[in-house]
């Protein structure tokens, strides 16, 4: 048992926000942090049905935190190691309606 844990540990994780989906404009699932393990092995296809799959459960774990600093802690709290993705910052053209009503030549 002792060797599981110990190999629990050196399990490497993703600290990340998710981005916006092209095809929404609301941003609600974005105001998060996602904490989420780096797969251990490759998914491979199976032979008798043809589904993708891997062995390995650790990847199906999704945790998510108000703030990134949340997410920081419990990973340091649970000895993983990780790495912080920071998003990039959305830029806001300002415009006016009465754009749309200008003739350019």
């Amino acid at each position: 048992m002792r060797s599981f844990f110990a190999e629990r540990r050196r399990m490497p994780a993703r600290i990340y926000r998710p981005a916006k989906p092209a095809v929404s404009s609301g941003r609600g699932k974005t105001r998060f942090w996602l904490l989420e393990m780096e797969p251990k092995e490759r998914r491979e296809p199976d032979a008798l049905i043809g589904w993708v799959g891997s062995g390995d459960t650790e990847q199906q774990l999704v945790m998510r935190f108000p703030t990134k600093e949340a997410a920081i802690a419990y990973a340091k709290r649970e000895g993983l190691d990780f790495t912080v993705d920071d998003p990039h910052e959305r830029r806001i053209k300002p415009k006016s309606y009465a754009e749309n009503f200008i003739r350019r030549t």
